[in-house]
């Protein structure tokens, strides 16, 4: 249920509660002063029939009837003079001389007939008020249901990597300071991030001279195991510098794409070649328009992150304009699936020391985002881990 609702149902109980309550005393002050007004009217008609029946004037007043309540009669014999309404007649009761009880009668019927329509009033003017204040308190939980929901689907952007996105609230309330907070936390995000992305950037880029001159240097080194054991090392270094500008640049949102229409099997063919531990399998094949060298980089990365952290075989297979890249490993640890499906791999994340830099993925996603590509990541029930890359515009081949 969400917090429109809840408002709305909560003012709507207030009023029906107000409604209610209201409408019971009213009631019962009513009738209590019905009922004492009746009485001292009826009383005071007593008397002056008890005068006339001293005079022995004609009144309407009886003496002893054989109808009187009981517990009118027994509070004359005390002495008293009452007043009681019993079963819709209203009794008034004195004892005159000789011991004689004089009475007087009449309906209370003009009063519960008053009562009633009063009652009816009552639940007409209360339901009423139910209804408009019921549709104020849903009008103004609705609006702060969509305040609130437009501030959730924004953080939700911002968490997708929307760093543009921004709530912009208006009023002063929770929701609106709320609001300002996701805007504020966005701000800063993008703040950080940004910065973040132009030190890698420069790093990457302040690296690559002196690693060409250590290429060089070491190109003039006599051939021997600690020439090539450093040749090695510096193409790993150099392969890292690489994909750090490769992050960077599609942090930056300023790669370009060259699309051309090319065969998904041929694409990851060259992706795979030279990889004996991969085995390919077309089921069918597709002609994609697309980056091909993008696509290439992407199979080319999954590959490499099978055989690094899964085990062999590593399958890939074409089907369409959907590949799967397959291992017979342990599969992707669950921390990094939750991670994956929320925000995209974490840099520099591996899941082991020394197993990588952990930038395969990362290119990977980004790659495909920029394609306009959908790259999905799973654990197969039967073990080892999937990576499903399916490419957007496809016609038969």
């Amino acid at each position: 249920m969400n917090v429109g609702t809840k408002v709305a149902l909560a003012v709507a109980a207030a009023a029906v509660t107000v409604a209610a309550t209201s409408g019971v005393l009213v009631h019962r002050v009513t009738a209590a002063d019905q009922l004492s007004t009746a009485r001292s009217e009826l009383d005071g008609r007593l008397m002056s029939d008890a005068y006339d029946y001293y005079a022995a004037r004609k009144s309407p007043a009886r003496l002893n009837p054989r109808d009187l309540p009981g517990p009118v009669k027994h509070a004359v014999d005390k002495g008293v003079r009452v007043t009681y309404l019993d079963h819709g007649t209203l009794w008034a009761a004195t004892r005159v001389a000789d011991g004689e009880v004089l009475t007087l009668s009449r309906s209370y019927a003009p009063e519960e007939r008053s009562l009633a329509a009063l009652d009816r009033t009552l639940l007409g003017v209360g339901a009423a008020a139910t209804v408009l204040v019921s549709l104020a308190g849903l009008l103004l939980g609705l609006r702060m249901g969509r305040r609130a929901t437009a501030a959730a689907r924004t953080a939700e952007s911002i968490a997708d990597g929307d760093l543009d996105a921004r709530v912009r609230p208006g009023g002063r309330d929770e929701i609106a300071r709320l609001s300002a907070s996701v805007d504020t936390m966005a701000d800063a995000l993008g703040a950080r991030l940004e910065a973040e992305r132009r030190v890698t950037a420069d790093i990457a880029h302040e690296l690559r001279t002196p690693v060409a001159g250590m290429t060089t240097a070491v190109g003039l080194l006599p051939a021997g195991p600690a020439t090539d054991l450093m040749k090695r090392s510096l193409d790993n270094l150099r392969g890292l510098v690489e994909d750090v500008l490769e992050v960077a640049r599609l942090d930056a949102q300023v790669a370009v794409l060259e699309t051309e229409e090319r065969q998904v099997s041929a694409m990851t063919r060259r992706a795979v070649a030279g990889s004996a531990e991969v085995g390919l399998r077309i089921v069918e094949d597709a002609v994609v328009t697309t980056d091909p060298r993008r696509v290439e980089r992407i199979l080319a990365n999954l590959t490499a992150n099978a055989l690094r952290h899964g085990a062999a075989p590593v399958e890939v297979e074409v089907d369409g304009p959907v590949v799967r890249v397959r291992d017979h490993g342990a599969g992707f640890p669950a921390d990094l699936l939750a991670v994956v499906h929320t925000s995209g791999p974490q840099r520099f994340r591996t899941t082991a020391p020394g197993a990588g830099t952990g930038l395969g993925l990362t290119i990977a996603v980004g790659q495909a985002r920029l394609l306009g590509a959908r790259l999905a990541f799973r654990n197969r029930p039967e073990g080892g881990a999937e990576a499903v890359l399916t490419l957007p515009g496809p016609s038969s081949s």
